[in-house]
């Protein structure tokens, strides 16, 4: 069928559903990939060379990875797919990509940034030391470079990600020396009811911890980190523990994250309106249940939207590329879109049951000594962004200018969160007062030396 052109910013779970719904259609799209391979950053491919199974790569995830992997490599020549590529800004309906040192201009019908999460974080006295990594750094060494960043690693956080990390590294013959926990145990039951939603999920986790349970790592629930401690590099950490005894573990690695934040900057840049979550604590583009966005023609899926995992991400892929074909009068798409929806139920459950058990650690920032660095960028301390009250900041755009906070390379993306939780703090304001960040062109770093933009 003859159609709108349509680009899908991203090849992980939801950027390949997307991209098969459209090829079945008939389309031709666009993919703009960051990585050297599809699969995202939860199906990270290995290098070329290295020959690991899919189940030590994996997990129980092998199956849906080959199949999510395979998916997108059996669309071949009927795709025009652009890894290493970066999109970096989006105006006057042209999506600016940057590849092998050029820009390109690329004009669109249609949009969908399947853009995926980084993983938040909370700042802590020491986490600029050698040895201290997020969660996802750490996947990413063990996936992608077949090291892990240190023999005696401590992960350190809240949410799934910090058991399921912890347990790839148990795989690989790297026993952690500790797991921290800052959200309580009690948190699980009051989730329980929204996690068994999706009993299949939940038994995954439960295996996952069973499995570091009988290798014997410590698992530390309601902790509050209080330093990590090193010279030239991590070797060790201090925490007080949820009776209030002050304990330290040795170890020579810190992975680090409180769940993840949803990449938003692009959607920012087209101009989508945005809400505050007050379950996730995060400002998030609006959407119907399909992935429309407030602007025509800009569609969201999986992470990017909101924060529901790899299995929600495809079908959330999927939706929105039938809405994309739907948008376009294809019936048959709009037909299919009632029954993807009724699959996602289960897995907005599920989110929501996430939330409440692996709460984001806001109290942390109350507490955090004036002189830890929340901005590594821009060298910005927890003291430097309360001093921009009295200068007269009310929200976190008006403290960016007064002390350049988030004005960095990550523009925000790993700041921005806890920044915004101490400012309001110091203001005395609940978090959503203090609004967010505004996106900024470029989102990611750009290469020395690119060259001007090219035709499409």
């Amino acid at each position: 069928m003859a159609g709108p052109r349509v680009i899908v910013v991203g090849a992980g779970p939801a950027g390949t559903r997307a991209t098969e719904r459209l090829v079945a259609a008939g389309l031709r799209p666009v993919v703009i990939d960051e990585g050297r391979a599809s699969g995202g950053q939860i199906y990270r491919r290995q290098p070329a060379g290295f020959r690991r199974p899919a189940r030590e790569l994996y997990g129980f995830e092998a199956a849906r990875a080959i199949a999510v992997q395979g998916g997108f490599d059996a669309l071949g020549g009927r795709i025009d797919y652009r890894p290493d590529s970066v999109a970096w800004a989006l105006r006057d309906g042209r999506l600016h990509v940057a590849s092998d040192g050029t820009t390109a201009a690329l004009p669109y019908d249609a949009l969908i940034l399947a853009v995926g999460a980084t993983d938040r974080v909370m700042p802590v006295p020491g986490w600029t030391l050698p040895g201290v990594t997020t969660l996802g750094g750490a996947q990413i060494a063990l996936k992608a470079q077949g090291c892990t960043v240190g023999s005696r690693p401590v992960f350190l956080g809240t949410g799934p990600l910090l058991v399921y990390a912890a347990y790839q590294y148990a795989r690989v013959g790297v026993r952690p020396a500790a797991i921290l926990d800052t959200s309580p145990f009690s948190g699980r039951l009051a989730g329980l009811s929204r996690l068994a939603a999706r009993p299949a999920m939940l038994a995954k986790g439960l295996l996952y911890t069973a499995s570091l349970a009988a290798r014997r790592v410590p698992m530390i629930h309601g902790v509050t980190p209080l330093a990590i401690e090193g010279t030239d590099r991590v070797a060790g950490l201090t925490f007080r523990d949820a009776a209030g005894r002050t304990r330290r573990v040795a170890c020579d690695a810190v992975a680090l994250g409180y769940g993840l934040r949803s990449e938003t900057q692009l959607a920012d840049l087209a101009g989508c309106r945005f809400a505050f979550d007050p379950l996730a604590r995060q400002w998030l583009p609006e959407t119907d249940p399909d992935g429309r966005t407030s602007v025509p023609g800009v569609y969201l899926a999986g992470d990017g939207a909101r924060i529901t995992g790899a299995d929600a991400a495809e079908i959330g892929g999927r939706l929105a590329a039938c809405a994309v074909l739907a948008d376009a009068g294809d019936a048959a798409a709009a037909r299919e879109a009632e029954t993807l929806r009724a699959r996602m139920r289960p897995m907005l459950a599920f989110r929501e049951g996430l939330e409440r058990a692996f709460p984001w650690p806001s109290r942390l920032a109350r507490t955090l000594p004036d002189e830890t660095l929340v901005c590594r960028c821009e060298a910005i301390t927890a003291g430097d962004l309360r001093r921009t009250q009295d200068l007269g900041a009310t929200e976190v755009n008006r403290a960016k200018a007064f002390c350049r906070v988030g004005m960095g390379r990550c523009q925000g993306r790993y700041c921005g969160p806890a920044g915004a939780e101490i400012l309001a703090d110091a203001l005395g304001v609940p978090v959503a007062e203090v609004g967010r960040l505004r996106g900024q062109a470029p989102v990611k770093p750009l290469p020395a030396g690119t060259t001007a933009e090219t035709a499409p």
